[in-house]
This record gives C-alpha cells, sequence and structure tokens, in this order.
C-alpha cells in the first residue's frame, strides 16, 4: 500500500517535485522554472513551487468533494 504522506523534494535537475514519502519512482507531480523565473525567484523559487502544489491539492479536493456531491464535471471544462 503506497504511502499516505507526500513529500516536496527538489530533484537532482533543478525540478521541484510532489512524491509519496516512501518511494523513489516517478513522482506525481514536477514543477520546472524557466531561467529566467529562477534568476527572478532566486532562491524563493522552492516557496514558490509549494504554493503552486498547495493551490492545486486545494482545488483537486474540492474537486472530489463535490464529485462526491454528485456533480459531474463538465467535458468541456477549460484548463488552463
Amino acid at each position: 500500500m503506497p504511502s499516505p504522506f507526500l513529500e516536496i523534494v527538489e530533484l537532482a535537475n533543478g525540478k521541484v517535485a510532489l512524491r509519496r514519502s516512501d518511494e523513489e519512482g516517478e513522482p506525481l507531480v514536477v514543477i520546472e522554472f524557466s531561467r529566467d523565473a529562477r534568476e527572478y525567484l532566486q532562491e524563493s523559487y522552492i516557496e514558490v513551487a509549494k504554493a503552486m502544489i498547495s493551490a492545486g491539492m486545494q482545488v483537486a479536493g474540492q474537486m472530489m468533494d463535490e464529485d462526491d456531491d454528485g456533480d459531474a464535471i463538465p467535458e468541456s471544462r477549460v484548463l488552463h
């Protein structure tokens, strides 16, 4: 059974990833900042990635709650 615990890590290639804490396999989410973005953010890019992952998980949780209420996600939904 996969671990219920998730961790945010910086990979050797500089990307930031969300993965299960007990796995070394493929991450669940990977965020890659362009060189320009990393220069602009400096060392804060890790905090920005954490905020992005947190916001994504909140939205996913809300969508799951809506699904439990019987509301189907429309196929025409536009994702950005």
